[in-house]
């Protein structure tokens, strides 16, 4: 991840446990900090100046990359997956498969404000945050679903049929549209046509074990990376997504 401000990357590194701090002009690492086993996600809160990072059995470690410390751990259930951090207030929602619940964490004094259950589906993995209209986007793998949920309350609003092994979910504001990278070999695409209402616009084949996706809005591009398997060689796409 790189966070602008301080001209800095930061990487997890779920191997050793570490988050390092790299001075991306130099590329000389300023700190290696020891969070935990298999740490995984990075986010950068500009609202507290704070990294926050997921790892080992299940926590949030937050780090001051001015400091280069860890200034404080938040407990979770089990391993997180993707989480989002809502720019309004202080709260992170984060997925935590195998609970099969959401933990929704204030990213200010690191507790757990609550925990809403995903119920009927399973492993739930990638996250987007539609903040304007309170929802947040959830994907999981079993059943292979797209889930809304009401930020405000926890409750399930709506669930869509996506294709499956689902590892990366994007909601592009500009376009209201949503896309979904599974590994079965597609990427779905839906519309938002107002909060609580979402259609299937289309499809896209795409390759065997291509999960792993980024949508950069700036650019206007979605680039999936595909893995080599076979005869299938590796490759990164880009899709042009503009309107």
């Amino acid at each position: 991840m790189y966070i602008a401000d301080l001209d800095q990357i930061i990487v997890a590194n779920g191997e050793d446990g570490t988050v390092r701090t790299i001075d991306a002009k130099t590329f000389m690492t300023l700190s290696s900090l020891m969070v935990g086993g298999d740490a995984d996600n990075v986010r950068y809160d500009s609202s507290t100046g704070r990294i926050v990072v997921g790892y080992g059995d299940g926590a949030l470690a937050f780090i001051d990359p001015k400091a280069h410390k860890l200034v404080g751990t938040t407990k979770l259930a089990g391993h997180p997956e993707s989480f989002q951090l809502e720019k309004s207030r202080p709260r992170i929602y984060v997925n935590v498969p195998n609970a099969n619940h959401i933990v929704v964490v204030d990213s200010g004094k690191h507790n757990v404000i609550t925990t809403w259950p995903v119920g009927q589906f399973h492993a739930n993995f990638p996250m987007a945050l539609d903040e304007a209209n309170h929802r947040l986007l959830v994907g999981t793998r079993n059943q292979a679903k797209l889930v809304a949920f009401d930020t405000e309350s926890g409750r399930q609003i709506t669930a869509l049929d996506i294709s499956g092994d689902t590892d990366d979910l994007f909601f592009d504001q500009e376009n209201k549209r949503i896309y979904v990278s599974g590994g079965d070999g597609h990427i779905d695409v839906f519309g938002q046509s107002d909060a609580d209402h979402y259609q299937p616009i289309t499809k896209i084949n795409t390759a065997s074990g291509a999960r792993t996706s980024l949508f950069v809005l700036d650019l206007h591009k979605l680039f999936l990376a595909v893995p080599h398997r076979g005869a299938q060689e590796p490759a990164i796409r880009v899709y042009d997504v503009t309107k």
